[in-house]
């Protein structure tokens, strides 16, 4: 049943890939709630999330959807399709439509500035190769950041970026660290270890981590979520209605981050 679920999901995404390959450039959405309207541009170098956007707008999919998990600072989250007419106080957020979309990573052109459109997803554990979910998305109000903390946030992507890098070497030696492991070879295991360690920093000697200037002076005076950024896929912008994502953001909610009165979207394509 597994396999045939993602041989599904696997037609639907190539079929959205065919059907809208000539989706006008940066199409326009319009998000309108009680609070005001916000105007979303969509990435044309993010096609298969672009795609599907607009297939479940076209659909009216997120008509009535709430926006059920809201975070001050942070971002505003919303396409659960069993947020629909659901009861007061219900956990949402684990709603889906039956199928995910590969990870569509843009960074460094685009990444998690106040305004970003992204798509959100599980997390890495069941998800390793960060699929992004079908329908839910959130919209960043993120916080600035000052040069001290855009330093850190660069030598915290160095070191991601590292450890990454051994977790790759690792696995093109899993046959090798298996064989140690049943032998229970701790010396060729910590001589293996050593080795690959020797090679990534080798590797990482002349490298280092520098957000371009747009990005570090995007993140210092209009703030974002630089640390979803290679995480999560962004795939549009904000160009109108920011202050509407800071009314959405301050509302009183419970403490599962649910607004405590319903915020409802109606999403249209701006043709």
């Amino acid at each position: 049943m597994k396999k045939r679920v993602i041989c599904i999901g696997f037609f639907i995404i190539t079929m959205l890939s065919c059907c809208y390959s000539q989706s006008k450039t940066n199409t326009m959405i319009l998000i309108s709630t009680s609070y005001g309207n916000i105007t979303v541009k969509l990435y044309d170098e993010t096609p298969l999330h672009r795609d599907n956007f607009i297939k479940l707008v076209k659909q009216g999919f997120y008509n009535d959807l709430l926006f059920h998990r809201v975070i001050k600072d942070f971002m505003i989250q919303g396409g659960d399709p069993q947020s629909k007419n659901a009861t007061t106080g219900k956990q949402l957020g684990a709603g889906d439509v039956g199928y995910t979309i590969p990870a569509e990573f843009a960074y460094p052109k685009y990444y998690h500035k106040k305004g970003a459109l992204a798509a959100a997803r599980q997390g890495d554990q069941v998800n390793p190769k960060k699929a992004s979910s079908g329908c839910q998305f959130y919209i960043v109000e993120g916080k600035t950041y000052s040069d001290n903390e855009i330093e850190q946030l660069e030598n915290r992507m160095l070191n991601t970026a590292k450890q990454n890098r051994f977790y790759q070497l690792a696995n093109e030696h899993s046959a090798e660290i298996k064989n140690l492991r049943i032998n229970k070879d701790s010396v060729g295991i910590e001589k293996l270890q050593n080795q690959l360690i020797s090679q990534l920093e080798s590797e990482f000697a002349s490298k280092s981590y520098k957000m371009p200037e747009q990005m570090k002076n995007d993140y210092k005076t209009l703030g974002g979520t630089p640390f979803l950024d290679n995480e999560y896929t962004v795939f549009g912008e904000v160009v109108e209605g920011l202050e509407v994502i800071d009314k959405i953001a301050a509302v009183e909610k419970n403490a599962t981050d649910r607004p405590k009165q319903d915020i409802k979207m109606t999403v249209s394509v701006i043709e």
